[in-house]
């Protein structure tokens, strides 16, 4: 497997591959009422003469489901698209999940090509090869491992975007820079995230998306290494489902970033982590996200979500992934029912 994303600074020279073995009225693009709009413009330039056909999808995690899936496979089939359709998935990562998925199963697999535009899907859940949505209330329960063609990430399609994306973004970017190393780490607490021109130079970006290729490219199928990319996710995950079930909108990095804070805690716990680390992603937190809307009447509830998680390998456990230290995780870990209250605890205090 090679790495799947990288930085362009000519779109319309970067597509120019893909587009050249792809047949005519074979190209489709799927973007969601926001990017429709606001990125789509980019795109149908470097596009150029180019004839395709555009598949919206519903934005917002509430419309993460089959149904939108459904949507673009009978595009696909209503426009005749074969097995040497591409399709182009612009937008953030609810659009690549659920249009790699489409990709990864319309007669039994057709190529697609990731155009992220947010911060979180240029480093996170554009590249990879996860794909899926939400199913029975539970986050990307449905899904498979497919590959994209690769992954075009054009900086210029992050100008437009307000600060509480780039913020979520920024939140994906800190785990992979404790996945890393002190000096990765260090260097991404020091920027200024509510100015966008942060890492509009490409070059952090660049060394930031690399963290999750490496990890990937060494075990591309969540055997084990990958599992190091859940950090944050498990208390995360739920914190995000609490929220959708209360038809409240929040951002996914804003979760994973306090679901960081909640399992740091248990690192130190745990695996003995310098609480330093803990102290400095705590004010991360309070300087830039706050603190979420549930609390410690709502643990029950959170626990049971995590219950479901699709990452726990034996029922009735809870698995994690956590810290020794900077640059040195553990994967499939198990803690105590009082040791989870009271990183919950920790976190819902601040």
């Amino acid at each position: 497997m090679t790495m799947d994303a990288i930085i362009v600074s000519d779109l319309r020279s970067a597509l120019i591959p893909f587009l050249d073995k792809t047949p005519k009225g074979q190209l489709f693009v799927v973007v969601d009422e926001n990017t429709s709009t606001k990125c789509m413009p980019v795109v149908a330039e470097a596009l150029g003469e180019v004839a395709y056909e555009t598949i919206v999808i519903p934005a917002g995690e509430s419309h993460k489901t089959l149904a939108a899936v459904e949507q673009i496979w009978n595009a696909l089939y209503n426009h005749q698209a074969t097995r040497e359709a591409l399709l182009l998935n612009v937008g953030g990562g609810m659009v690549t999940d659920l249009g790699g998925f489409a990709a990864a199963t319309y007669k039994r697999g057709i190529r697609y090509v990731n155009i992220p535009t947010s911060l979180l899907a240029m480093v996170d859940a554009s590249s990879g090869g996860k794909t899926g949505f939400n199913y029975l209330g539970v986050k990307n329960m449905i899904g498979s491992f497919a590959m994209p063609e690769d992954t075009l990430v054009y900086l210029p399609l992050l100008e437009s975007l307000p600060v509480q994306e780039w913020l979520s973004g920024y939140a994906e970017m800190l785990k992979h820079g404790l996945l890393k190393d002190e000096a990765h780490w260090t260097e991404l607490l020091a920027l200024e995230v509510d100015d966008n021109e942060c890492v509009m130079s490409g070059e952090l970006l660049a060394e930031n998306i690399a963290v999750k290729e490496r990890i990937v490219e060494a075990d591309p199928k969540e055997k084990g290494l990958r599992k190091l990319l859940n950090f944050g996710h498990t208390v995360g995950h739920a914190i995000e489902e609490a929220y959708h079930a209360e038809g409240k909108d929040v951002k996914h990095g804003y979760c994973v970033l306090w679901g960081m804070v909640a399992e740091l805690y248990l690192s130190v716990v745990k695996m003995g982590l310098d609480k330093e680390v803990l102290r400095q992603m705590s004010s991360v937190m309070l300087a830039y996200y706050g603190r979420p809307e549930c609390n410690c009447k709502d643990r029950e509830r959170l626990v049971e979500w995590m219950m479901k998680d699709k990452k726990n390998r034996v029922a009735g456990e809870i698995n994690f992934s956590l810290l020794r230290a900077i640059g040195d995780g553990v994967v499939d870990q198990t803690v105590t029912r009082e040791e989870l209250d009271e990183a919950m605890e920790y976190l819902f205090s601040l």
